[in-house]
């Protein structure tokens, strides 16, 4: 077997993370064959120590290369029904152009936030109806032995879903933290604290959020297990859901949205998504999230532990903005709580 030319070997990276087959030189290539395949053609560049480190720069274009294709895509559709997400290239702004509904344009009055790193949140200008995201670099490391994918022991696939999971859970809790600050300035009419569910305060939320065009209600399981409505809403059909989901997927004709919740760290202490948290965002609307991903990823090979075992490093830039508005809405249960359950 030859070494494949490299832009056949980028697809064949692609395709060993997707659920696609991978077609070569007329022959199809089941998702099951691919990883084998890509082991074979890894064991070809690098069929040995000193011929992994001459061939490691393209082992590594490879494994950028496939995260650039699959990491804005897996982020753009995670949060499609709330974010817009834009890729540009290295040194360009990131410029969102507003939209809005015509009732929006008669009522509507916006503003943004840029959700900095680590929590810090500061104002920027709208200019006219277009919006600029600020980016900045986030890294993710994992410590691995290249020789154990060699080996045959993790798929190339297993590689990169480590560095995917790493980046998209960094993502998500950014966007957790973003729009926990956008409820902040909501006007006060948008926004309702009660301990436990109250039909009456969420219809009233549904009310005016539907003014600007139907709405979609988005928040945790939990959340959406609490939302059980009067006795007279309970038909057969909607206890059999809830018994079926766990909770109602429809609520008088809005679209419960739920979103996957995940834990801070290995402790499964406290949870990344406010349970207690309910977003309430018109359909078609604005999106108030958006999400920029700036230049090429970059991979790195640490290999100066005292195991010999090495680090796998990354590095990415991007940036999440929060378009703050008055057609979204907020419901806090203060009966739900962040601390897991034990």
């Amino acid at each position: 077997m030859d070494i494949m030319k490299y832009e056949d070997l980028s697809r064949l990276c692609k395709a060993a993370i997707s659920d696609n087959g991978f077609k070569f030189s007329e022959h199809n290539y089941s998702k099951e064959d691919v990883n084998n395949l890509l082991r074979a053609q890894f064991n070809l560049l690098a069929p040995d120590y000193r011929s992994f480190r001459r061939n490691q720069n393209t082992i590594f274009e490879l494994i950028e290369e496939t995260l650039d294709d699959v990491l804005p895509a897996k982020v753009a559709q995670q949060y499609m029904d709330f974010a817009d997400t834009q890729t540009i290239a290295q040194g360009d702004k990131a410029v969102f152009r507003q939209k809005y509904t015509e009732v929006a344009k008669k009522r509507a009055k916006t503003f943004i936030t840029r959700v900095g790193l680590a929590g810090r949140y500061e104002t920027f200008m709208l200019d006219g109806r277009e919006i600029t995201v600020e980016t900045g670099a986030i890294g993710y490391a994992v410590r691995i032995g290249f020789e154990e994918f060699l080996d045959g022991r993790i798929d190339f696939s297993d590689l990169t879903s480590i560095m995917l999971e790493g980046f998209n859970e960094y993502i998500y809790a950014e966007v957790a933290k973003a729009l926990a600050s956008a409820v902040k300035s909501l006007p006060t009419a948008n926004k309702a604290e009660v301990a436990g569910f109250d039909e009456t305060t969420m219809d009233d939320l549904l009310g005016i959020a539907d003014s600007y065009g139907r709405s979609a209600i988005y928040c945790t399981e939990e959340f959406a297990r609490t939302m059980v409505p009067a006795e007279g809403w309970r038909s057969s059909e909607l206890k059999n859901e809830r018994w079926n989901n766990g909770y109602i997927a429809n609520y008088k004709g809005h679209q419960v949205i739920v979103l996957p919740q995940s834990m801070l760290d290995a402790t499964n202490e406290t949870k990344v998504i406010d349970p207690a948290q309910a977003y309430i965002i018109p359909v078609g609307a604005e999106k108030p999230v958006k999400i920029v991903f700036e230049g090429q990823t970059a991979v790195r090979m640490i290999e100066d532990n005292d195991d010999w075992s090495r680090d796998m490093q990354t590095y990415t830039k991007m940036g999440i903005a929060i378009i703050e508005n008055n057609w979204m809405c907020s419901y806090r249960n203060t009966e739900l709580t962040t601390a897991s359950r034990h």
